[in-house]
């Protein structure tokens, strides 16, 4: 019988271990929503999984909630009632404690507003200076073409010249801006889905840089894996064309 009790005990304990109380709650508004399924969602072994939803029948107004080891980025999805193939979703960088996100319906991603993190206010600033490079960007990819239609050969490879400052001035951009923001989960994450094909002296410096709490959330550890992963390539192409060398 003691055995027993025991047991019960033993099985109370691990079922309220796995099941963890939510120390995220996502909020807010959507203005002009009448109908629909609102999903909260998250990257979880490189696949898109949902973590709460709540249908909207009427009032505008939303609520969900989850439990989060690290902060991460995480989506808002809206599957709308109105028979359109293209439904939208808001992508924000999450952290415990509450996040409020108010938008309209019909600029559902565009007129996003998102309240309560840290690393979402600098997700923010970092994404205003890179749409300027963005636009320069642009600039650039109508030129080449307006050369090319010319058959300017001289313009096309001036352009190319400045794509390949234009890059470099964005990955030194990035990485500073990581470095600056050493203190944040934004700096690993910034490492990982911005320049992750940059020289690995770069990724080396950002990741040796970050305070010991943010080596270990989620893309801390993500970018030491990656980082690993990068010696261990790069040493074997060193080795391959060493080999070839050899052989010639």
């Amino acid at each position: 019988m003691k055995k027993l009790a025991l047991l019960l005990v033993i099985l109370i304990s691990i079922s309220a271990c796995s099941e963890k109380e939510s120390n995220l709650i996502v909020n807010g508004e959507i203005k002009g929503l009448k109908k629909g399924t609102l999903y909260l969602q998250k990257i979880e072994d490189t696949a898109l999984v949902n973590v709460d939803s709540v249908q909207v029948t009427g009032d505008p107004n939303f609520s969900m909630e989850t439990y989060l080891e690290s902060p991460q980025i995480m989506y808002l999805y809206l599957e709308k009632v109105d028979n359109n193939q293209y439904d939208d979703r808001i992508d924000f960088f999450a952290d415990q404690g509450q996040i409020t996100i108010n938008t309209k319906l019909d600029k559902f991603e565009t007129s996003a507003e998102v309240i309560g993190s840290v690393n979402q206010e600098k997700l923010i600033e970092y994404r205003k200076m890179i749409s300027r490079f963005n636009d320069q960007n642009l600039d650039l990819i109508k030129a080449s073409f307006e050369a090319e239609k010319d058959q300017d050969e001289e313009k096309l490879m001036e352009i190319d010249q400045k794509y390949d400052k234009l890059l470099r001035r964005k990955y030194l951009y990035t990485v500073n801006f990581a470095l600056n923001n050493k203190q944040h989960e934004i700096a690993p994450y910034l490492a990982l889905s911005e320049v992750f094909d940059a020289n690995i002296k770069y990724l080396d410096t950002i990741y040796n840089s970050l305070e010991p709490k943010i080596k270990k959330s989620k893309y801390g550890e993500e970018l030491k894996s990656f980082l690993k992963e990068r010696r261990k390539e790069e040493k074997l192409e060193d080795k391959v064309q060493a080999q070839e060398v050899e052989n010639s």
